[in-house]
């Protein structure tokens, strides 16, 4: 009994403690503002922000995201989320109404197709990955945080395996599979570990009926990564209309690393006894600004 009352006391105590913060700071009784913080956030990161009267732009290596993300936590609970797209008006400076507490807020900036979030998991997956990036931004919201805005420096998330065809493309070529032994098509947006892997998924990309004779060729496969590299085999082919395979290639051990680019470059219709490779430890130039 004594237990209990000790505990409901403690509990009586910390309630009042709150409810005086927020209305007194002395005995001349000053009004605290504890109303939610109207915030703010200018999104950027390895990507520039462009605007004109009818459109916003998040750009990286010449191409559009086409979503963001926001997600608000505190203690582990979600208390919002918002979910912009490339046609709204404010894309890439989202504002939230922030309550008192520390909050992280996590910021997902893509242009992957087929996104599914899951709040229950803590998860954001795509059918085909894009360029993505994400942050998990700290913020403590008291009596004395004034409105305003804040800078978010995203990071990019994931990896590439970029491939480049040294011979031509021969007539009849209708697509390129390429088929990682694994393959990450999702984060925890809480943590940015890599989630939904796969096994043996191949990846098709169509042949422009322009690129046919030519050489130099090259196509790009993005993935989810964490900060460690880690290793997978790829298996590569050209097949024609009717599927009979017309240049084929395996690659064994290709690393991988979250932010870096792994550049392979090969004959697939002739036999080279191999491919090269060189790591592209510099994917992007970082952006920077002042506030």
């Amino acid at each position: 009994m004594k237990q209990q009352l000790t505990t409901a006391l403690a509990v009586a105590l910390t309630t009042a403690s709150f409810l005086t913060s927020c209305s007194t700071t002395d005995d001349q009784a000053t009004v605290l503002d504890c109303s939610p913080v109207k915030i703010t956030f200018n999104v950027h990161g390895d990507f520039t922000l462009s605007t004109s009267d009818f459109t916003r732009a998040l750009t990286a290596d010449g191409k559009d995201m086409t979503d963001v993300w926001v997600l608000d936590y505190v203690g582990g609970t979600l208390q919002q989320q918002l979910h912009q797209t490339s046609t709204d008006a404010d894309f890439g400076t989202p504002t939230l109404s922030l309550g008192l507490g520390t909050h992280h807020i996590y910021f997902i900036a893509s242009r992957g197709a087929g996104a599914m979030l899951n709040t229950d998991a803590n998860t954001i997956t795509f059918t085909k990955v894009l360029d993505t990036f994400w942050k998990d931004y700290e913020i403590t919201i008291n009596s004395g945080t004034s409105s305003g805005s804040r800078n978010v420096a995203l990071d990019r998330i994931v990896t590439r395996l970029k491939l480049t065809f040294s011979d031509a493309i021969p007539i009849g070529a209708a697509t390129f599979n390429i088929t990682p032994e694994s393959w990450f098509y999702g984060f925890n947006y809480t943590n940015g570990n890599p989630v939904a892997t796969t096994v043996n998924q191949t990846v098709v990309v169509n042949i422009p009926s322009e690129s046919i004779g030519q050489t130099g060729i090259f196509l790009s496969v993005f993935g989810f990564s964490n900060t460690t590299e880690w290793t997978t085999d790829v298996s590569i082919n050209c097949k024609a209309a009717n599927n009979d395979v017309l240049g084929s290639a395996t690659i064994d051990d290709a690393p991988f690393l979250r932010n870096r680019s792994s550049d392979y470059t090969g004959l697939l219709f002739t036999d080279n006894g191999g491919w090269s490779l060189s790591l592209n430890t510099d994917w992007t130039t970082s952006h920077t600004g002042t506030w």
